[in-house]
């Protein structure tokens, strides 16, 4: 089945119109829509249900994602890395992460053999190029601006109800819909949160120096700073997840106050600081799925896991969902159903292993940095120090995240 784009106002003449699917993705962000152009060689029809248009924001936007070099594979592989704009991409060559008493680390590209560790990329610009492949390509239809309502899971079937009563029938539905996914608490699975008291806050500033492609890292006693080098010599992202009431208090601050507040948190790395983009924060938590499939459904992104952002890793982990569970399905020959639980068992034993180390990892060093008495902070300011003077150890770990 290869049908055409179609305009949601026709389909909605007649509210009891049924269509079916092999596939139907619920939400358009990044994870769900990689996921769909994944399968754009693929004879299975798909449908993408989002709530609301992708809007490009003028000027920079402050979400920015470190995107991993396998991923930025992946989205060559897919066909969309070609359409960024290189004005609009930042290598990062080097990262530096200090500890809270004198403790260091530096990763280096070149001394691991490799280009670059990351790119650096708005998500707002990734959302757009992959929305307008998916909006041409040819086994698509989306639902937008569309909302689901109900979801029906029978033995050989789903079907999701959309709000104005629209039905899509699928084998197999998709919830791609992030951390606090509808489609995820209709099929009736339970996930665990578990809440940092921490917002991170973002925005974006251009540096008195040069950032030099290096991004710089710091715990301190009031969260972990994340300096991001931006395209070009002199802008940068920062993230700094804090505390709540820290947060707050930071958003409160005049534009000229929260930039020095900000260069001064990073030892006038760069020195002075001018805001591009106003702040923004959004609550910090871990979610742990027990487990990412079920009858007729697989999870992806946020809505089968989310991790601290002090890896950078969150993004990365829902490219790879996608690339997964698209392999799987490409391999499904085509008397086997695609929504069979033990295909969808094989796309979730392929995950488990990445997602559960880096949430323990990334847990892990969140709890560890935690201001503490001083024997603590000695002994972990001291295996930085120890971890830099092994560089096997260091590009391994350089390795590792490279995917």
């Amino acid at each position: 089945m290869q049908p055409s784009l179609v305009k949601l106002s026709s389909l909605r003449d007649n509210a009891c119109m049924k269509q079916d699917f092999d596939i139907v993705i619920v939400g358009g962000g990044l994870a769900g829509l990689s996921l769909a152009v994944a399968m754009r060689t693929s004879r299975l029809s798909i449908a993408v249900v989002e709530g609301r248009l992708p809007v490009q924001p003028d000027g920079w936007d402050a979400r920015i994602y470190a995107v991993s070099p396998a991923n930025a594979r992946f989205l060559a592989e897919i066909g969309i890395w070609r359409h960024f704009s290189p004005a609009r991409l930042g290598p990062v060559r080097e990262m530096q992460v200090f500890g809270d008493a004198g403790g260091r680390l530096d990763f280096s590209a070149y001394d691991s053999g490799v280009s670059e560790l990351a790119w650096i990329i708005e998500a707002s610009l990734m959302q757009g190029e992959l929305w307008e492949t998916v909006k041409r390509q040819g086994n698509v239809v989306l639902f937008c601006p569309a909302r689901p309502q109900a979801l029906e899971i029978q033995a050989d079937s789903a079907q999701l109800i959309l709000e104005d009563g629209i039905r899509l029938g699928a084998r197999l539905v998709v919830a791609a819909d992030g951390a606090d996914s509808w489609t995820r608490q209709a099929a009736g699975i339970e996930v665990a949160f578990m809440p940092y008291r921490q917002m991170g806050v973002v925005a974006n500033f251009t540096c008195e120096k040069p950032h030099r492609d290096t991004a710089c890292q710091w715990f301190r006693a009031d969260g972990v700073l994340a300096y991001l080098p931006l395209p070009g010599s002199n802008l940068i992202s920062v993230v700094w997840s804090t505390s709540e009431e820290h947060a707050r208090e930071l958003l409160a601050l005049p534009a000229d106050e929260f930039c020095r507040c900000v260069a001064s948190a990073g030892d006038q790395h760069l020195g002075g600081l001018s805001r591009l983009t106003p702040p923004a924060a959004f609550p910090l938590r871990l979610m742990r799925a027990p487990h990412t499939v079920a009858p007729r459904l697989a999870l992806i992104g946020d809505a089968a896991h989310t991790i601290h952002p002090l890896s950078g890793h969150g993004i990365n982990l829902g490219f790879q969902d996608a690339r997964a569970l698209a392999e799987v399905l490409a391999s499904c020959p085509d008397y086997v159903d695609c929504g069979d639980e033990r295909l969808l068992r094989a796309y979730e034993r392929t995950r488990i292993e990445e997602v559960l180390a880096l949430q323990s990892l990334t847990h892990g060093l969140q709890r560890l940095f935690l201001p503490r008495a001083a024997p603590l902070s000695l002994l972990r300011n001291a295996g930085l120090n120890l971890v830099n003077t092994l560089p096997i150890v260091r590009d391994a770990l350089v390795r590792y995240a490279l995917g």
